[in-house]
């Protein structure tokens, strides 16, 4: 027991002098200091939630300072305290998704993942009507607000200007709603492309690549004079499959651990996709609809339901 409290009262003695380190999207932090003039380090890393349930049933009532990063359609995004927080900084970036959907209950719902290759064949029967109809719902009526002006303007970062850019070339800057839009090593930003016509990286042909590398090349330029970043410190890719149909581009800090977000079987290099295209056989015309492309899905998605495990069961050819 002494041996214990003697460990615990260590903690009190230490002196900070500088941060050494800051990783895991600002939630683990390394300090240099001293104990008793001794060199020490103290790393330090936020603990899991409490998923007891009488805690989560008083979660959102014992948050304060609650402050709206911003809002679109159903999605709203915070910093907030978990507790009463009076004079320090927010340690919480919170997402309300309000009303939610059956869609969202699926997508966020704890449920066993599969890995499966999506072919040309399977891509032109049955993904590319499922991508179709998903449009046709509305489901990109959010997208279009923030292109066409009408909702979420205060956070876009930067808007190609149509005076000097012609219509294809544009496209639009918003951060990521999982970025606390302050912590560098954490930038996630958003690039969505005005035209309509590319709804994933399925759409992307030979005759793209020239437009790809402009896109890329503005991109890496606005954001490093945003940022006062180097163009090198910053990685682009995109997501298949995508949350929505319409092309975007994730851009991120080299220094962001690769979670979710950037996990093999969701995240492709734009740079190795536009390698791809250039050196694929062909003509312009050829694309990424000709390739076979292999993905992870959660069971409880409607691609996995409607899709892969009817062609699995041999139910879908």
């Amino acid at each position: 027991m002494a041996a214990l409290k003697n460990a615990e009262a260590l903690i009190p003695r230490f002196k900070f002098e500088k941060l050494l380190n800051q990783d895991q999207a600002g939630r683990r932090i390394v300090l240099q200091g001293t104990i008793d003039s001794e060199p020490a380090l103290l790393l330090a890393e936020r603990a899991a939630f409490d998923s007891d349930e009488s805690h989560l049933s008083t979660l959102s009532n014992s948050l304060s300072h609650i402050q709206n990063l911003g809002d679109n359609d159903i999605y709203r995004w915070y910093m907030a305290h978990s507790g009463v927080g009076e004079g320090q900084p927010a340690d919480l970036k919170i997402n309300l998704i309000y009303p939610c959907t059956e869609q969202h209950l699926k997508k966020y719902r704890a449920q066993a993942v599969r890995h499966v290759t999506e072919t040309p064949h399977v891509y032109r029967d049955h993904v590319r009507p499922y991508m179709k109809t998903k449009r046709d719902q509305g489901r990109l009526n959010w997208v279009f607000n923030i292109l066409d002006g009408r909702t979420e303007q205060e956070d876009v970062l930067f808007r190609s200007p149509h005076s000097t850019t012609t219509e294809d070339e544009r496209y639009l800057l918003l951060p990521d709603l999982n970025w606390d839009r302050k912590t560098l090593g954490s930038l996630h930003l958003l690039a969505l492309v005005e035209r309509r016509d590319i709804w994933s990286l399925r759409d992307l042909k030979k005759k793209h690549v020239a437009w790809l590398k402009r896109i890329v090349a503005d991109i890496a330029s606005t954001v490093s004079r945003l940022y006062s970043i180097d163009a090198d410190m910053l990685k682009c890719y995109v997501h298949y499959q995508p949350t929505y149909y319409h092309f975007h581009i994730h851009i991120v800090h080299v220094s962001l651990e690769a979670g979710a977000t950037q996990a093999v079987g969701k995240a492709l290099s734009l740079d190795n996709i536009i390698s791809q295209l250039a050196t694929m056989a062909g003509d312009q015309e050829a694309g990424m609809d000709n390739v076979d492309l292999s993905f992870t899905l959660g069971e409880a998605s409607e691609l996995w339901t409607d899709v892969f495990l009817p062609l699995k069961e041999k139910r879908l050819q």
